[in-house]
């Protein structure tokens, strides 16, 4: 148990780079950043996998030796309960005067019929009835063999809660995913429809839980002060037979109230806004584009981004990267000017206006490595690549003309909802597991264990002289107030002390 203890302490220990340093699994970017801060000391931690804590070697370790050393310390001690549920209560103390609580009278009454009495009183612990040589009778009788067992059940729920969190990092997955709210669908059928996504180790995914999320609409309500107050997206979802029948079922998807299907949860983690731009070029086609801009206030939702156009009818790939088109900038929904710079008050859509800067020439979309939705490569815009055509701001229905006659047009804004998708057949067990330590723990520490002795032996009056005696197994207090309460139970006949 001690080996256990000091196990569990170094877990905790452990598992404190985690909550301090960021983890890969959760933010790259993040981890980048700091190691390039930090130089040596960054790299050095990278090397130790204290940016990966919890599939570090050394997190391992201590997980496998802590479930190591519950197995060794549950064993016996099941053995040993076992051997002393069928034991026998032990036998009465020579001297129960001796004992922390004690208490005789003479009673009249024979032996026989005072013992009797006892045992009724005492129905409900474990008892054994003995006959003494010098012709006294005595009652052994003992309780509390629950607090054990609670012990041992808090013990082996904790096991089960290791096996089933390590099962859970095997089968589990988590992805999270952007979905317009104007009736666009997300579908769970593989890993590339989603923005991002965790797997556990046995998790390849192509066996994802089949599901479609329809996304009809978002409702946000604040405060006055902005903050927010509730959010609210309907949605439909099919899954089962509706996806063969094509049918959809509506739900209210809220903060604390993720839509559980096909065996996944759907959560609503945030929402943003995303422009309409409509980019019409000199041959007169244009393009019309609403892409997610992401926030960078999250108390008034001022969000930046960048909206990414392909020159029609441009087979020539050289041509085509001097002409490609980027809307990027600010978007506020309620706007307001600061220093002449655009800026949001409010975040709820009373005001609305965009602050562009068109950039036309190579966006480097078709060089064959990825780039993030929401800004250009900064790097073909120091080569001359990508040069700036405009700057404006917009409201909705306005537009900008650039030199060589193309129109970039603001047309509006739509809202936009992120979800996490988790899935994990564990839960439950993890859920049973911790429900279990909680009233294991409770019954190890509310329930006494104690003992308790009886004895009756005749005196040279032809009365009985009883003798009770009681021990408290733990340090807990309370026994004895519920010793004296039995004691006079069993004594007050004509008690004489």
């Amino acid at each position: 148990m001690r080996t256990a203890l000091i196990l569990l302490f170094l877990l905790a220990l452990a598992a404190m780079p985690g909550a301090l340093l960021p983890q890969r699994s959760l933010n790259p970017p993040n981890v980048d950043t700091y190691i390039a801060t930090h130089g040596w000391w960054g790299r050095a931690l990278d090397r130790l996998q204290f940016f990966d804590v919890y599939a570090s070697v050394w997190f391992s370790a201590i997980y496998l030796m802590l479930f190591v050393s519950l197995v060794g310390c549950l064993l016996p001690r099941t053995l040993e309960y076992a051997k002393q549920l069928t034991a026998k209560p032990v036998l009465t103390p020579r001297n129960l005067s001796r004992l922390p609580h004690h208490e005789t009278a003479t009673l009249d009454g024979s032996p026989d019929d005072l013992i009797a009495a006892a045992r009724t009183r005492l129905r409900g612990w474990r008892l054994v009835e003995r006959e003494e040589a010098d012709g006294a009778r005595s009652v052994s009788a003992e309780r509390g063999y629950l607090r054990e067992a609670g012990n041992l059940v808090f013990h082996f729920a904790m096991l089960g809660l290791i096996v089933t969190l390590a099962l859970g990092k095997m089968v589990n997955y988590e992805g999270q995913v952007i979905v317009l709210a104007n009736g666009s669908e997300f579908c769970n059928s593989g890993t590339l429809n989603y923005d991002s996504f965790r797997p556990g180790l046995r998790v390849d995914g192509t066996d994802l839980s089949p599901f479609c999320v329809r996304v009809n609409k978002f409702d946000a309500e604040y405060l006055p002060n902005g903050q927010a107050d509730t959010f609210r997206a309907k949605i439909d979802y099919q899954a089962g037979d509706d996806l063969t029948a094509n049918t959809w079922r509506p739900y209210d998807l809220e903060v604390n109230a993720p839509l559980r299907t096909a065996g996944d949860r759907v959560y609503l983690l945030g929402h943003g806004y995303a422009p309409t731009f409509t980019v019409t070029f000199p041959n007169g086609e244009s393009r019309t584009q609403t892409v997610q801009w992401r926030p960078v206030d999250n108390l008034t939702l001022l969000s930046e981004g960048a909206t990414k156009f392909d020159p029609p009818g441009v087979t020539d790939s050289a041509e085509r990267r001097t002409k490609q088109i980027a809307v990027t900038g600010l978007f506020a929904p309620t706007a307001l000017m600061h220093d002449k710079i655009l800026t949001s008050g409010f975040p709820d859509l009373t005001d609305p206006a965009a602050a562009v800067d068109v950039m036309r020439g190579d966006l480097g979309i078709d060089s064959g490595r990825g780039q993030s939705i929401f800004e250009i490569d900064r790097s073909l815009v120091d080569s001359g690549r990508l040069t700036r055509v405009a700057r404006q701001n917009l409201k909705p229905g306005e537009s900008i003309s650039l030199d060589d006659g193309t129109k970039v047009t603001f047309d509006g804004v739509v809202r936009w909802v992120s979800l996490q998708v988790s899935h994990d057949p564990t839960q439950v067990w993890v859920l049973l597991s911790a429900i279990l330590m909680i009233l294991g723990l409770g019954a190890s520490l509310t329930v006494k264990r104690r003992r308790l002795w009886v004895r009756a032996a005749p005196d040279d009056e032809g009365r009985t002289v009883v003798r009770v005696g009681g021990l408290a197994r733990t340090d807990q207090a309370g026994y004895g107030e519920e010793f004296h309460r039995i004691a006079a139970e069993l004594l007050r006949p004509r008690r004489d002390t």
